[in-house]
């Protein structure tokens, strides 16, 4: 039997670099959101993009029920979701911040993700066969930490660790597993947006220039290794949050 994957955001960075590892590894990999990196497109029927505004809330059940009805239907050996999508706009300080601007940062990075795991659980979990169901939810170190000017991420990123709790205390099935992983600080193009910010748009924006120069940014495709290999094929413990330094 196949396995599957469904990852959010693989149009650059992360995401991109996790669903190509998982290609590498055999999984049969569907990517949802607007566009896919041109190295995905490219490499053949084990991937396909389904194209998704992942901010249109109202619009997403309409495209996620069939495409996790359709995979269950195969019955995969393993079936992975990756809520790895995020937007790091808009920066500001509290005060500062457009109202329509923070609405689709929460949507982007938080309302959406519990939307596609509402959807994939529905479809996919079942508790009688003990199949390997999981859901990553890629957060970050903002999730604990208040950054000046990137309060809108921080939250987000809170609530989507607070949602792989709910998840593991809400779907006690055999097989199915909610991890949260912090990956830690990677060369990706969200790096540069915010390093490309004055510091008077984003006062922490110092910060993630020194990121970059001192050449602390770790390489997407060596971290995508490490997580799929540790996180995605390998055991892991329900509901825990996972730290890029322990893979």
């Amino acid at each position: 039997m196949s396995r599957c994957a469904i990852v959010t955001g693989v149009s650059s960075g992360l995401g991109a670099a996790l669903a190509a590892e998982l290609l590498a590894r055999g999984w049969q990999v569907t990517g949802v959101g607007r566009t896919a990196a041109p190295r995905l497109a490219a490499s053949g029927p084990a991937f396909r993009l389904v194209v998704c505004d992942l901010a249109a809330l109202d619009t997403l059940d309409a495209v996620l029920d069939p495409l996790f009805a359709e995979l269950a239907a195969t019955r995969p050996a393993a079936a992975c979701l990756v809520n790895n999508a995020a937007t790091a706009e808009p920066v500001g300080v509290a005060g500062r911040l457009d109202a329509a601007a923070l609405a689709r940062s929460l949507a982007v990075n938080l309302a959406a993700p519990a939307i596609v795991a509402n959807a994939f659980v529905r479809r996919c979990v079942d508790a009688a066969s003990g199949a390997d169901r999981r859901v990553v939810n890629v957060s970050s170190g903002a999730a604990v930490r208040a950054i000046p000017g990137a309060g809108a991420y921080s939250v987000a990123k809170a609530g989507l660790e607070m949602l792989t709790r709910v998840l593991d205390a809400d779907v006690p099935a055999p097989g199915f597993s909610a991890i949260t992983l912090r990956p830690g600080i990677i060369d990706t193009p969200m790096q540069g947006v915010l390093r490309s910010k004055s510091d008077g748009e984003l006062p922490s924006a110092a910060m993630f220039r020194d990121f970059h120069a001192s050449g602390r940014l770790a390489a997407p495709a060596a971290l995508a290794a490490k997580v799929v290999a540790r996180l995605i094929e390998g055991p892991v413990e329900r509901g825990r949050t996972y730290d890029a330094t322990e893979l």
